[in-house]
C-alpha cells in the first residue's frame, strides 16, 4: 500500500468518527432535558411521570419540586416529590392540593432541567357507599327447608342393604377334591 492509499484510509477513519460524533451530540443534548407530565391523581395530590424526550423510561432519581395556585389564591410549595414504587420517574405529591381547580408546575433542576404545566381538578376523597343491609328470614314452619341430603342418606341405606342381602343369599361354590 503507498503513502497515499494509507492517507486516504486514516481521512476515511476521521471522517467515520466525526460523522459518529455529531449525529451523537443532538442525542446527548436531549438526554440532559426531562419530559414531564402531570396529572391529577383523582383526589387531592398530583402524579407526575418524568421520561427523556425520546421516550425512554427515567433511569435514575431526579430532584422534582411542585407549586400550586388554586381556588381564590390559596398556594401550595415549594413541595420536593420523592418516586413512587410504581415504576421509573413515577413520582406523586400525595394529598397536597384542596378540592378545586389548581394550576400546577412541576420543575426539575440541574443536571436534568425540565418543567411543566397543568391544570388540575382536585376533589375530595370519597369512600365508598355503606352496603345496604340484608334481612335475614327465618323458614316458615312446615317449609320443608331440609335440603337434598335426607334422600342421599336413604340411597346410601338403600344400596347398603342391597348388598347385605346380595351377599347373605349368594350362591357358596365348593370345591370337590
Amino acid at each position: 500500500m503507498s503513502v497515499t492509499g494509507i492517507r486516504k484510509a486514516l481521512a476515511a477513519v476521521f471522517v467515520g468518527l466525526a460523522l459518529t460524533v455529531f449525529a451523537a451530540a443532538p442525542a446527548a443534548a436531549q438526554a440532559d432535558k426531562l419530559k414531564l407530565v402531570v396529572a391529577g391523581d383523582g383526589a387531592e395530590g398530583v402524579t407526575i411521570q418524568a421520561t427523556y424526550p425520546d421516550g425512554r423510561r427515567l433511569d435514575r432519581v431526579v430532584r422534582l419540586v411542585l407549586t400550586a395556585t388554586g381556588p381564590d389564591g390559596q398556594k401550595v410549595g415549594p413541595v420536593q416529590l420523592e418516586p413512587q414504587p410504581e415504576g421509573q420517574g413515577f413520582y406523586s405529591s400525595g394529598k397536597v392540593l384542596t378540592a378545586g381547580t389548581w394550576k400546577v408546575k412541576v420543575a426539575s433542576p440541574a443536571p436534568l432541567p425540565g418543567e411543566a404545566t397543568a391544570t388540575v381538578q382536585a376533589r375530595a376523597a370519597q369512600s365508598p357507599p355503606p352496603p345496604e343491609p340484608v334481612a335475614v328470614t327465618k323458614p316458615a314452619e312446615g317449609a320443608g327447608g331440609a335440603g337434598w341430603w335426607p334422600y342421599a342418606a336413604a340411597g346410601l341405606v338403600v344400596v347398603a342393604l342391597a348388598m347385605g342381602v346380595a351377599m347373605l343369599f349368594g350362591r357358596r361354590r365348593t370345591t370337590t377334591t
